[in-house]
């Protein structure tokens, strides 16, 4: 079953068409659904060439029992950076901010509102060589979230400051 990618033009987008991950392309849909809904955001940006890109696709966005955590938990939006270069910049400086590293893919939390406030980049499907896996990255970020909304805030504020 084809999600909301399978009508866009960018060849990035439409490798990502036929995943279980319910994905939204970037539009103002994706937002008011998140608000509608009180869930974060789940934004992964990158590209049709890279490597990693298609490492996590395979193992995280194809395989029906993290897509189902995703789609359960989140609104998930994925970006063609070669498209959109400026939601790239954007993000990519947070992440660059909260951890002091950076790259494709490019994995980031955000608030119903667009205010990033957790991210990271690759992420195995397992806790495994010291990375914690995507479930688990996923479970923390909703924890958070659900419970934490204040430390949220707070630090999404701070972020907005520094950049």
């Amino acid at each position: 079953m084809a999600n909301r990618l399978a009508k866009e033009t960018s060849p990035y987008l439409l490798q990502h068409a036929d995943n279980p991950v319910d994905w939204y392309p970037w539009c103002q849909e994706a937002f008011e659904r998140a608000k509608e809904e009180d869930k974060p955001i789940f934004l992964s940006i990158g590209y049709s060439s890279c490597h990693w890109c298609h490492v996590m696709a395979h193992e995280s966005f194809e395989n029906p029992g993290i897509a189902s955590l995703l789609n359960q938990d989140f609104i998930c939006i994925k970006v063609d950076r070669e498209e959109r270069p400026d939601i790239d910049s954007v993000y990519m400086d947070a992440v660059q901010s909260m951890t002091s590293r950076g790259g494709w893919p490019l994995t980031m939390f955000l608030t119903p509102d667009g205010k990033p406030f957790h991210g990271g980049t690759y992420f195995p499907p397992e806790d495994k060589h010291g990375l914690p896996g995507l479930p688990s990255v996923l479970k923390s970020v909703v924890d958070a979230y659900r419970n934490h909304r204040q430390d949220i805030e707070k630090l999404t504020s701070k972020l907005s400051l520094s950049m």
